[in-house]
Order: structure tokens, then C-alpha cells, then sequence
């Protein structure tokens, strides 16, 4: 019933270097020109890693067409027979729309709701989506928070690094907790440590000569020591997990890696028709064109007023606390984006599951040579964050922990900090985007950011407007 494509390598990159016209071209030829489809072409990822061939521009093409192109029925959109649930369940009853506002499907592009300033960026309190576990209650047609959390669009420029980052930072965490058991198995005694990865501190891990651990203090990660940087609540591992949960979620297209008949039994689960609705090499080139989005950076050719106030915004930021948390930089050591990636699990496609998996040498692009690097010749990421989840709302200041529903086990007032590269480009603000400027933002804090709020209250009104214009110099480029 479907009709796609295995697009030749080479033809692609003819495509992505040359023009869309030609990628274009590269259709099935059983559909005319002029077909609502938009789930065309795919790529050989198995034949496209044990090639020469560089499999950015390759990936990048297809990724860019997919991430704009308004999905239809043609392809598979609608789930009138599963919800929008990360493992594939079941509807209780048949839904009475093919598209719904709150529980979804909600969207017909990924550009739909991550589009300012440009494609991949944020989006409008517009585009909010309602996030629900789907395990039950997949029908909802309230905004009553007891049955979902509304989210603002996050923007997703500079996400390569992000998740290399990630990998990074849980590599070593876990080395340390491998060399905390066999200090502990040589001892014959509990051993205790800080845990530490790039000056992030994931708080205390106590390991017994038995091999069983002690996690009760770590802080701000679960307990399998895996950082999960995307989603506001930092409950996603990677770029992979998070395209094939929203596939579904938001636009009712199952991929075959979760969906398809070796987890589930069946080529069509969701029953619309149409099986295997997206193959792992059009997840793989929606991954690669959000792992190669630039970076964010400062705005170019400010005013000379605006660089002074910016230059002792960014000053006071560091002074009242903020850097602890938004952090301005973190050092990475390995360029090369994989995908698979390591930590990717069961539901998602697994390095062990393909010959080899993809790799992406960030550091080929213009933008990622531009950075800064630290003595070590370490990549400094201007991330403005530190992968790690805060408990940030309290009794006396609760705007940040004004949803009802825990999500994948982290508590309702816990939230990963958001990173604030970008952050002049990706108005409203707050996870629900509905505070209207950084001030409210930042006076909205409580929690862990108590004491940083209140510090930043009690500065002067001009000191807190060189806050603000150090924070409005951070932008998505247009």
C-alpha cells in the first residue's frame, strides 16, 4: 500500500549540493509529480555508513523535506487504533476525530510548532501541545491539568552538541560508578563519592562491597546515571527517541522501530491501513537535520548602549547566582554525532541493530569551527545550561510548578534547566509560554533558584534592565 523510494546515495547528495529540484526528482516513479504524499524517498542507512560518502549532506536533504513537509493520510497520519503513549498501547475506544487539539494528533509538520525564528526554532503559545502519558485517558478533550501538562515549544538549534554533550557527561558518571564498586569490592567497606562530570555536580553515590548501590543522594539525574537532555522535564536521551515519540504523538505516524511488527506483532498497529509508516532512514535523516542546526550566538551589530548593558548584564548574571545552573559554557570532547547513538534502548534503533551506525562529523561544519575551544582543545558549547534537572517552584513561589502530572517519574516541580542560547529568539516564556518577558521569567524562579531570584529582585531597576539586555543579545540566528 505504501510507495517509497530507496533513494540512491549519491543521488541525494547530487540533491542537497545542487538544488531541491532535483532531490525532488529523486520520487518514487509509481507517484506523479503533483501527489500529496509526503513520505517519498528513504535512505539506506546501512549502505550509506559503509560508504565514503559524507553522510551529512546526504541525511540533511531528506531530514530538511521531512521536518517542513505537512504530513497526510497518504502517509499514515491519524492512529485511530493506538494512542499517543511512548510504548505502543492501544485506544480504549474508537476516537471520534482523526485529529484532536489536545490529546492529538495535533500538528500536520514538525515546522508546524517549532518555527520561529526559522524552521526548528520555537513556537507560539499557539502551537502549545498537552503532554500526557497516553497510558490512559488517550481521549482527553479538557485542559483541566489533572489530565495533561500544556508545554510551549522548545527550539531546537544547536541540539547536536546538546546530546553529545549528554553522552559525554553519562559516560563518566559511570565510569566513576564502576570505579566507585571495585573500590568498594577491594575495600571490603561501603565507598561514598561526589559525582562530578565537566563541573556539573550530580550529588552522592555510595557503593557496598556486595555490588549494590546506595542512590538516595544523587541530584538531578536518574538513577541508571543517564542524562536525558530534551524535553522541558529532561526525560529524553536523544534526538532519536524524542523524532519517533512525537512522529506519533503528534503527527500519527508510527515508525517500524517501535511500532512495527518485531515489538508489537504487526506492520500496522495503529490500523489506519497503512504499515511500516516511517523506516529507520527517515528518522535517521530527521535526526541528522536537527543534529546539524547551528548553534545559537549573540546578536550581531548591537548599539554600543546595548553592549555596555549587555557586558554588565552578563556580569550581574554571574554575580546573583544564575551561572550556577546556566552554566555559560561546557567543554566537549568528541565532534562525532552517532546514530545510533549509545544509549539509545529497546523501542528505538539500537547500535546493535545495524552494521554500523551513521556518523556525523560535527566539527566539518562552518559553524562548529567557529566556536571557541578551551587550552585543551576541547570544544566550549555556550549552552547556558547544565543538563541537569532542579526542583525550581515552592510554596511561596509556584509559577514554575503549576502542572499537575508527573511525567516518566520526575516530580512536578523538578524541571531541567532550560538552556538559554537563543533565548532572545524564543518568546513566550516558561514551560507553559505564558509569561510574556525575561523579567517575569526570572521572577517566576523559586525552588533551588530562590535565592538567585531574590537577588535579582533586589538590584537596581537599571542593573535589572542590564540583565535583560545581556539575555536579549542571545539569539537563533535568522
Amino acid at each position: 500500500m505504501t510507495q517509497r523510494s530507496k533513494v540512491p546515495v549519491r543521488l541525494l547528495i547530487l540533491g542537497s549540493l545542487l538544488c531541491t529540484a532535483t532531490f525532488s526528482a529523486a520520487a518514487s516513479p509509481e507517484l506523479p509529480p503533483w501527489s500529496e504524499k509526503a513520505l517519498r524517498d528513504d535512505i539506506d542507512i546501512d549502505a550509506l555508513a559503509a560508504s565514503k560518502d559524507d553522510p551529512i549532506p546526504v541525511l540533511r536533504a531528506l531530514g530538511e523535506h521531512l521536518f517542513s513537509a505537512k504530513f497526510t493520510t497518504l502517509d499514515g497520519a491519524g492512529r485511530p487504533d493506538a494512542t499517543g503513549a511512548i510504548v505502543p498501547t492501544k485506544v480504549r475506544r474508537p476516537l471520534p476525530q482523526s485529529f484532536q487539539r489536545l490529546a492529538g494528533p495535533d500538528a500536520n509538520a514538525c515546522a508546524s510548532c517549532h518555527n520561529e525564528p526559522v524552521d526548528g526554532g520555537a513556537g507560539s503559545f499557539t502551537a502549545n501541545v498537552f503532554v500526557s502519558e497516553q497510558f490512559e485517558s488517550a481521549d482527553f478533550d479538557t485542559i483541566d491539568p489533572q489530565f495533561s501538562n500544556e508545554r510551549n515549544t522548545n527550539a531546537l538549534q544547536g541540539a547536536g552538541l546538546i546530546e553529545l554533550l549528554a553522552r559525554e557527561m553519562t559516560s563518566d558518571l559511570r565510569k566513576q560508578r564502576k570505579d566507585l564498586l571495585e573500590m568498594a569490592r577491594a575495600s571490603g567497606q561501603p565507598e561514598k563519592a561526589a559525582l562530578n562530570t565537566k563541573g556539573v555536580s550530580f550529588g552522592f553515590l555510595t557503593a557496598y562491597p556486595d555490588g549494590t548501590l546506595d542512590v538516595g543522594a544523587l541530584d538531578g539525574i536518574d538513577h541508571d546515571l543517564t542524562l536525558r537532555p530534551f524535553s522541558q522535564k529532561g526525560v529524553f536521551a536523544s534526538l532519536r527517541q524524542f523524532t519517533v515519540n512525537a512522529m506519533n504523538d503528534h503527527h500519527g505516524i508510527q515508525a517500524g522501530e517501535r511500532f512495527g511488527a518485531v515489538w508489537t506483532g504487526s506492520d500496522d498497529y495503529d490500523g489506519d491501513g497503512y504499515p511500516d509508516e516511517m523506516s529507520p532512514g527517515q528518522i535517521s535523516a530527521l535526526v541528522a537535520w536537527q543534529a546539524t542546526l547551528p548553534a545559537p550566538g549573540r546578536k550581531p551589530d548591537l548599539p554600543g548602549i546595548w553592549q555596555d548593558a549587555a557586558r554588565e548584564g552578563e556580569a550581574l548574571f554571574g554575580e546573583i547566582g544564575c551561572a550556577a545552573c546556566h552554566v555559560p559554557a561546557l567543554p566537549l570532547d568528541n565532534l562525532v554525532f552517532h546514530d545510533p547513538g549509545p544509549f539509545d534502548t529497546a523501542g528505538t534503533l539500537r547500535q546493535s541493530d545495524v552494521a554500523a551506525p551513521l556518523a556525523l562529523d560535527l566539527g566539518t561544519l562552518d559553524w562548529v569551527r567557529a566556536l571557541q575551544r578551551d587550552a585543551q582543545g576541547r570544544v566550549l558549547v555556550p549552552l547556558y545550561g547544565d543538563l541537569k534537572r532542579h526542583t525550581i517552584a515552592d510554596p511561596v513561589n509556584d509559577t514554575f510548578g503549576n502542572e499537575l502530572l508527573a511525567q516518566r517519574f520526575v516530580a512536578r516541580d523538578v524541571f531541567i534547566t532550560a538552556e538559554l542560547w537563543g533565548i532572545a529568539s524564543t518568546a513566550p516564556y516558561g514551560h507553559r509560554g505564558d509569561l510574556t518577558t525575561l523579567s517575569e521569567a526570572i521572577l517566576a524562579h523559586g525552588g533551588e533558584a530562590a535565592q538567585s531570584r531574590e537577588a535579582y529582585a533586589a538590584l537596581l531597576e537599571k542593573d535589572r534592565q542590564s540583565v535583560v539586555a545581556f539575555l536579549r543579545s542571545l539569539e537563533i540566528a535568522p
